[in-house]
């Protein structure tokens, strides 16, 4: 099933707020957000051997690169919004 299909009253939500590209952001950005959340939660029971309390090094590579994805995203979400679109 496409991401069209799937997110189907998210996108059409966040794109009449919003408008197309930026909605699509938006959805985008629930979307990391839900990535990051299970990937938090994993990384309580994946444990590194190497630095107690936190996350294998895995973990924390996946977790960070979602971090910059989610930094980035919001940044052309805002780069949009002042260029009026």
């Amino acid at each position: 099933m496409s991401i069209y299909d799937e997110r189907k009253e998210d996108l059409e939500r966040f794109e009449f707020m919003m408008g197309p590209d930026r909605g699509r952001l938006a959805v985008t950005l629930d979307l990391i957000t839900d990535a990051l959340v299970l990937v938090g939660q994993h990384g309580v029971y994946c444990q590194s051997a190497r630095q107690l309390g936190k996350p294998a090094m895995d973990i924390q590579i996946i977790s960070k690169s979602l971090t910059d994805a989610k930094e980035l995203v919001v940044s052309v979400m805002e780069q949009l919004k002042n260029n009026g679109r």
